[in-house]
């Protein structure tokens, strides 16, 4: 037994558990926040067997792809109290995924 630890971008989160479910793939979710822009994310818990590893691997990147957006950065000048919205490129999107050994399942 496996389970696969997947963060990914809140906006690609409900095509990616819907595709799972659909597949067979049950998963906990749980919010959290990225360190880079405060971004919402979500990770997801998934109990597989090992033979299913590289299939859930494969609906994650098929619903997580980067995309580059542009984003608002503050900058300003404290002394004269001037503030400006600079537009950023930054990439989104993606997954980072951990799979790690489940020494012992059991549900209650």
């Amino acid at each position: 037994m496996k389970l696969v630890i997947a963060i990914v971008n809140r906006d690609d989160s409900s095509d990616l558990i819907h595709k799972l479910n659909k597949s067979g793939f049950t998963s906990t979710k749980l919010s959290t926040t990225g360190g880079f822009l405060r971004a919402g994310n979500i990770t997801l818990l998934i109990g597989v067997e090992e033979e299913k590893v590289q299939a859930v691997i494969d609906i994650i990147a098929e619903c997580c792809s980067q995309r580059v957006e542009i984003v608002t950065s503050s900058a300003g000048n404290c002394t004269e109290h001037f503030f400006a919205s600079l537009p950023v490129e930054v990439t989104v999107g993606g997954a980072t995924v951990f799979v790690v050994d489940v020494e012992k399942f059991i549900k209650l």
